[in-house]
């Protein structure tokens, strides 16, 4: 782990530990909530849906709100904390008071987008190994709920796509319907490729697919192109990350360079 994801995580037991004071601004100022509530972009209760699943979604985006509420207390002591230092308040100053507080207020939002974004990404890289996994499994003769347990039961990772399997499994054997258990399981992933072969599996249960393992290899053949356009488009991210620091040692490697050259320069003159 490096040094910048132990800060962020400092960073995140910090506000952790700050919540219940978040949490009690909320439920003493009504017009806290009512800034959250209408303050709130469209998606993010889909997203706390995506991520948490619909038990306690309702604890998530109230969490969810205390975090905002804690980032624009954090922002108005910023903003504050300069403004005093400058040693003046004028227009410019309480716009940059504004824009700061409204910045890190919707900072959570900004960050639960970027988690389900890496979610749905992590799912995309991991669904092509799964699929070929349960089209050899099916074409050996077992059925598509036993192909799907031996195959998270065999399974020593901890990734959102098996954790959303065995939640899948978890809703069969409560006794919840099959179809409904593999729809919520689609929906929950939030990703085409799942949402496809969910389809397939539920249009096979309802009319019966003699073609189910052929229609898996297309789907999976499918999956690997998509899984490889999801690597190529990590690696574009990363090389985008790594172009401020190159561009800073360039900086760094010219002002060396030049260095020398400048005061021999004005030691002539």
């Amino acid at each position: 782990m490096g040094l910048g994801s132990r800060d962020a995580k400092k960073e995140d037991d910090l506000f952790v530990r700050l919540l219940p004071l978040g949490i009690t601004i909320l439920q003493r100022f009504k017009i806290m909530r009512i800034v959250c509530r209408f303050g709130q972009l469209r998606s993010v209760p889909w997203h706390i849906k995506e991520l948490y699943g619909e038990r306690g979604m309702e604890y998530h985006i109230k969490t969810h709100q205390a975090n905002k509420v804690l980032h624009a207390i954090l922002g108005l002591v910023l903003a504050s904390f300069l403004v005093l230092a400058a040693g003046k308040i004028d227009l410019i100053s309480m716009g940059f008071m504004g824009v700061l507080v409204a910045g890190l207020f919707f900072l959570p939002d900004y960050e639960l987008g970027k988690r389900v974004k890496r979610r749905r990404l992590l799912l995309q890289i991991e669904f092509p190994e799964f699929i070929n996994k349960i089209t050899l499994l099916i074409s050996a003769g077992m059925t598509v709920q036993q192909a799907i347990e031996k195959i998270v039961r065999d399974n020593k990772r901890i990734s959102p796509l098996y954790q959303e399997l065995s939640a899948c499994l978890i809703d069969i054997r409560s006794g919840k319907p099959i179809y409904l258990s593999y729809e919520n399981f689609a929906r929950r992933c939030g990703i085409p490729e799942v949402t496809k072969f969910i389809a397939v599996i539920l249009q096979n249960m309802k009319r019966g697919n003699a073609e189910l393992v052929y229609v898996l290899r297309i789907q999976g053949h499918e999956c690997w192109e998509m899984r490889k356009h999801a690597a190529r488009r990590l690696g574009e991210e990363a090389s985008t990350k790594l172009l401020f620091p190159l561009m800073l040692m360039l900086t760094a490697i010219m002002i060396i360079t030049a260095s020398p050259a400048v005061l021999a320069l004005k030691s002539i003159m």
